[in-house]
């Protein structure tokens, strides 16, 4: 491959003096478990502050005016405190991350999900490379992180190898992973997780109600197929040939990651894996199908009712459709030999998980204050009220939504993080305004993923800056912001259009999900 000529530096621009400054304020705010203790300790004082504030605006669910409770009254605090076991415990997205992530922990392990993405980039056709690496970019997001550590140099490689330029490989890669973060044609952990936060935030303001996992599970197979669309569009036409004229490749490939192809071996473990996930779907289907199965709502026999015994058993069922194909596929070429190899894999996956308890245990006790002071009722009904009063249309709101958690994202990488901070307040609001919590989630899911990609804040960002390192050696934080910025503020602005345009035509959201609420 030809070496591109070494662009003149240029002065640092106005764009790169702002992100230089975002960083360094993001590196002075607490770690967001920490940040949830420290709003606890501020809704504590403004419920003691404004509990002795009378307010006209009425409670929708008494109608009666709203109370702030005062969460440090004695009999408050000392309930909050004795309740607090129960309170983590009880928080919804920890039973079903923790759940779903045992069975992709050992289809991780035993090297099934490894082989299938190497299946099908060595497939690809040189025309379609750039789609395709989008596609399998995206698919990774069953695998959790699985994707930075695994298709962003393999996409490198893969560019490399096909006369193109690595970086552009890096670039495709990355803003499918990251920047599409929430974008899957298949459920993945975080539709689970997100949901929780949700439904904790819409209790806030009608305690019987539930969100369904998979509420957006259509929306953001849709938007699978716009992402691989714009993602083919500006890495061919926009980012790559800007490399060509400023990257040179320069790296040391002696370390490169290498796509092997798969052995006989491998490929029989592939194929029995695959086969063993058609054959446990086509149980489910066939089990499902009758009009009286176990399946089915009790009453309604309705399959996507949110109660009904297949909704509530989305997450297990993700986790024997990934944890018995990585044994069957382990079994096969000789990474799993015993039980204690299925074992070893979970808990290595588990290992990894105890910041996430720690930060579901500091979100779960703020919620729970939160909800107890009825703050959140108060500032969701005065926001609403405000909004109305503005006369902005719903599109706009939720447009507002979604810039807000894009900036918020440059500060606060963790996306459970950002939406137990903002569930709380935008879903209440917007229910008071008609717009149903599957909707506001959808905003901001959008805002989550596009900005993933310029903020070096993002943990894996070093980490795809190390990656770029191998082929052009200066390659700083600057080079992968300036090679990712035309990815996020086109997903940011064209995704955001496209929810309007979903939603105008009434297309299905998810599984149990509604545009409106109540739902109509």
């Amino acid at each position: 491959m030809s070496q591109p000529a070494t662009a003149p530096s240029a002065p640092r621009s106005v764009a790169m003096r702002f992100l230089d400054g975002v960083e360094r304020l993001g590196n002075k705010l607490p770690d967001p478990a920490m940040l949830f203790l420290v709003l606890l300790g501020i809704v504590m004082v403004l419920s003691w502050l404004l509990s002795n504030v009378d307010f006209d605006i009425l409670n929708p669910r008494t109608n009666a005016p709203i109370e702030v409770n005062n969460l440090l009254a004695g009999t408050a605090l000392t309930e909050f405190i004795a309740n607090m076991v129960t309170v983590f415990t009880s928080f919804p997205p920890l039973g079903v991350v923790l759940v779903s992530m045992m069975g992709l922990a050992v289809a991780e392990h035993s090297g099934f999900i490894h082989a299938g993405l190497r299946a099908l980039m060595s497939v690809t056709a040189k025309s379609l490379l750039t789609p395709m690496l989008i596609v399998v970019a995206i698919l990774s997001h069953v695998a959790v992180d699985a994707g930075y550590v695994l298709v962003v140099p393999l996409g490198a490689v893969i560019f490399y190898a096909a006369g193109r330029h690595p970086l552009a490989g890096i670039a495709a890669a990355f803003a499918g992973v990251s920047g599409a973060y929430s974008a899957s044609f298949l459920p993945t952990s975080l539709d689970p997780l997100l949901a929780g936060f949700t439904q904790a935030g819409a209790q806030l303001l009608d305690p019987t109600h539930t969100v369904n996992p998979l509420n957006n599970i259509f929306f953001m197979a849709a938007s699978s197929l716009l992402i691989i669309g714009l993602g083919w569009f500006i890495t061919d036409k926009v980012v790559e040939p800007r490399l060509m004229r400023t990257a040179t490749i320069d790296g040391d490939m002696k370390d490169a990651p290498t796509l092997e192809r798969l052995s006989p071996l491998e490929k029989k473990g592939l194929w029995a894996g695959l086969a063993t996930i058609v054959l446990g779907l086509a149980v489910i289907a066939f089990t499902a199908w009758p009009a009286d199965s176990a399946w089915r709502h009790a009453e309604s026999g309705d399959l996507t009712h949110n109660a009904a015994p297949l909704m509530r058993a989305i997450v297990p069922l993700i986790l024997f459709l990934t944890l018995i194909p990585g044994v069957v596929y382990g079994s096969i070429v000789g990474t799993i030999k015993s039980h204690r190899d299925v074992v070893a894999g979970i808990s290595k996956v588990m290992n990894t998980m105890g910041y996430y308890l720690v930060l579901a245990f500091c979100c779960a006790i703020f919620i729970a204050g939160f909800a107890q002071s009825n703050i959140g009722i108060l500032v969701a009904l005065e926001g609403a009220e405000a909004l109305k009063a503005s006369g902005l249309p719903l599109g706009a709101m939720l447009v507002g939504i979604t810039f807000l958690t894009a900036a918020v994202n440059l500060l606060i990488g963790s996306a459970s993080a950002k939406w137990g901070l903002l569930a709380p307040i935008f879903v209440p609001m917007l229910m008071q305004l008609g717009v149903s919590p599957d909707l506001t989630q959808a905003a901001y899911r959008i805002g989550d993923s596009s900005s993933n990609i310029i903020t070096p804040l993002m943990p894996y960002f070093p980490l795809v800056v190390v990656f770029c390192q191998r082929y052009v050696k200066n390659t700083g934080i600057g080079t992968v912001i300036a090679m990712m910025l035309p990815y996020a503020l086109t997903f940011l602005v064209v995704w955001s259009a496209f929810l309007l345009g979903y939603w105008s035509l009434g297309l299905p959201l998810g599984i149990g999900a509604s545009y409106t609420y109540p739902a109509t």
